[in-house]
């Protein structure tokens, strides 16, 4: 798409018929699966604006440029407007992401891609554009091949892979203001995560950089309500945007949780309470499933710097900002997952109760067949990938927070769901489980979510014994293995996935009747202890054997809690101390053997 804009102007004014002030508001309509054939009879170009809820930038978009009189006179005249919310739309935001939010998309009549721009778009740049679309429709530089990945024969990152996982791991590394990454500072989930199962082992480094991204982070958490804001656009943390996404609420509050567990600093604590408390504040409806999303701004005039600057009664006063009201799978299965964790740390009954309250919504309202989820009322273009691997993942960590055998069970159905709706046999597992058009017939295979699965499925399979999860869990891995070397960004989750797929868990078991009070004691206290990759049984003999029965443990008379890894595992210990110092052992014989074999000789 090679443009002069001078002679686009001019071709478009002709085109048009007449200056850019006679247009007309731009007719938004939805993605629908004749799109693309209606774009063919009426030969129009296509735009998609794919936004969200709660995107600042996405209300300025809409206030300046598509309000612009040259930008919706190109628009109502050659093109046909469509407005997806992301949110809504995870075929379109699995696609798009990389170019949003918002994202804007061009297509050819017969749906080529012609452009895809992210963020912002200025009026002049936006009309610059247009015209040169109507011009000449073939894709642009904008346009690339879409990742070609054969995945590798080993499930196991190779020795220069790893170098290079790991170099680029410390270059994302920022010494000066921490976290991960630049310009935006969050909490990057994976590169944390990765930095706690390295403080396990003994590493001071990753144990500092984890408790310094921490404590940057309390900067991002709203201080009258709670909640956590989706990032700072300055590097020293101190310039928030103010959306208040699940994905982050979720997050966060494992972390936050997960580091009061280990470390036991009131801040993380505190952090952590007030991040629950907006979850069940704000965002938990009537029926107790969970919302989307808060908006950055109350107006389009009360933007979130002048609004979330506000206390409490004066915010109120103004009113609130808009929440997004869906009640989707994968939002659930994210804060559920938040609200075990914060339930494990503090031994929050309620909590516990809430998630389960939520966990047995989506069970009611959003099942299909066979074990899987939709993600919304309707799924346009679903099932999708995200949906039940979410709520796979907050069935297996309620399996964990309670022992009780339904929700392993429906952990098995999830994974059972992901094989036979998404598994792609050439490699990796799809994003979606149909093409609603040709356009969407490839459903994108986001490299995230092959980690994600890798990591559920085998966790799974360490519950269950089962081969076959184990094998589906190896298959996401290869395709993994396959694509780390064609990416250029970061993935500490692959360092993740390849660290848990290739060692046994930290693996404790509470033996005991689930109605003893020792037992549950034991069982609030085997909670409680942190481990990034962590397996946590209850036996009750009077529920017959565990789905997984590979340890052999004594019968006692009182109830008892083991901790293992490997092939080791403890005396049996009675006590919520004795349990922590037996945990604390095992954790310095690993380190040991770790040190060991970094130590030894190559052969």
């Amino acid at each position: 798409m090679t443009k002069v804009l001078a002679a686009a102007v001019l071709i478009a004014g002709i085109m048009l018929g007449g200056p850019a002030s006679a247009a007309e508001p731009i007719q938004w309509t939805g993605w629908s699966a004749d799109l693309f054939a209606r774009a063919k009879a009426q030969n129009r170009l296509v735009i998609l604006d794919l936004e969200a809820v709660w995107c600042h930038w996405c209300h300025v978009m809409e206030q300046k440029t598509y309000a612009n009189e040259t930008v919706s006179g190109l628009i109502s005249a050659k093109f046909i407007a469509v407005r997806a919310d992301q949110d809504a739309s995870p075929d379109l935001s699995s696609r798009y992401g990389d170019w949003g939010w918002p994202a804007t998309i061009v297509f050819a009549p017969d749906g080529t891609e012609i452009a895809k721009l992210r963020g912002f778009v200025e009026p002049e740049r936006m009309a610059a554009l247009l015209k040169a679309a109507i011009e000449d429709p073939t894709p642009g530089p904008s346009v690339s091949e879409a990742l070609k990945v054969v995945p590798a024969e080993s499930h196991t990152l190779g020795k220069e892979q790893l170098t290079a996982l790991n170099e680029s791991y410390e270059e994302a590394w920022d010494e000066e203001n921490a976290g991960w990454g630049q310009p935006l500072k969050y909490i990057d989930a994976d590169s944390f995560d990765l930095a706690m199962a390295r403080a396990e082992t003994g590493d001071k480094t990753a144990e500092a950089r984890a408790r310094r991204t921490l404590d940057k982070g309390l900067a991002l958490i709203d201080p009258v309500w709670g909640g956590v804001y989706q990032y700072s656009d300055k590097l020293d943390w101190s310039s928030p945007h103010f959306e208040k996404i699940m994905s982050f609420q979720a997050q966060d509050l494992r972390q936050y949780s997960q580091a009061y567990a280990r470390w036991h600093d009131p801040k993380y604590r505190d952090a952590a309470a007030k991040i629950a408390g907006y979850l069940t504040g704000f965002l938990k409806s009537p029926e107790g499933a969970f919302y989307v999303s808060q908006d950055a701004d109350l107006s389009h005039e009360v933007d979130g710097h002048v609004y979330y600057a506000l206390g409490d009664a004066d915010r109120r006063a103004k009113g609130i900002p808009r929440i997004d009201t869906h009640l989707y799978a994968r939002e659930n299965g994210w804060a559920i997952a938040g609200l075990v964790a914060y339930a494990n740390a503090f031994d929050d009954a309620e909590a516990l109760k809430t998630a389960e309250t939520a966990a047995r919504w989506v069970q009611a309202n959003r099942a299909l067949p066979g074990s899987g989820f939709r993600h919304g009322t309707e799924d346009r273009g679903g099932p999708f990938l995200g949906d039940t691997l979410a709520m796979g993942q907050a069935f297996l960590d309620l399996y964990a927070a309670t022992g009780d055998r339904a929700w392993l069970a429906s952990a098995q159905g999830a994974g059972g769901f992901i094989a036979k709706t998404f598994k792609d046999e050439a490699g990796g597992f799809n994003g979606a489980a149909k093409a609603e058009s040709d356009v969407l017939a490839n459903p994108p295979k986001s490299l995230d979510d092959q980690i994600a699965i890798a990591r559920f499925l085998n966790l799974l399979a360490q519950y269950t014994g089962s081969d076959g999860e184990r094998a589906l869990a190896l298959h996401a891995m290869r395709y993994v293995a396959g694509a780390v070397t064609e990416i250029e960004r970061p993935l500490a989750g692959a360092l993740l996935a390849d660290r848990e797929l290739n060692a046994a868990p930290t693996h404790l078991t509470v033996v005991g009747p689930k109605g003893d009070p020792a037992a549950r004691q034991l069982q609030a206290a085997a909670r409680a202890l942190p481990a990034v990759y962590k397996r946590l049984d209850w036996w009750d003999r009077g529920e017959g054997r565990l789905a997984n029965p590979d340890v052999d443990y004594p019968e006692l008379d009182r109830p008892a809690a083991f901790a293992c890894s490997g092939h080791l595992c403890s005396l049996p210990t009675f006590t919520a101390a004795d349990l922590k110092t037996a945990v604390a052992q095992m954790e310095e014989q690993d380190r040991a053997r770790a040190a060991k074999r970094a130590t030894a000789p190559a052969r």
